[in-house]
């Protein structure tokens, strides 16, 4: 299975094992990984599980579709590098992705 680390605003870093097909957002919430809130479950409706991407996988993980790039507008810290973790489908390519949480999803 393809790893992803999460890594929390104080720099404290989660890997785990996420099974292709399902999203980054899940995965966290799964393993009780502390700095995504994913408050709409995974339905691109709030941007409580914004991630930074880290630069090396960016391109791998597409660019945000139209509803993502709206709700990314509702991100107090969003850059260019931001994207919603429930939008980010885990595959063998993006092994070993690195996200990066803000210090704060409201």
């Amino acid at each position: 299975m393809p790893r992803v680390t999460y890594v929390e605003y104080t720099g404290t870093e989660h890997s785990i094992d996420l099974e292709v097909g399902k999203s980054v957002m899940q995965g966290a919430v799964d393993n009780g990984i502390p700095g995504i809130d994913a408050d709409c479950g995974g339905e691109c409706a709030c941007a409580t599980c914004h991630v930074y991407v880290d630069e090396a996988f960016l391109a791998r993980c597409g660019e945000p579709g139209e509803q993502e790039a709206s709700m990314l507008g509702f991100a107090a810290t969003a850059q260019p590098n931001s994207r919603l973790s429930c939008q980010i489908t885990m595959s063998p390519e993006l092994d070993g992705l690195v996200v990066r949480m803000p210090e704060a999803q409201h």
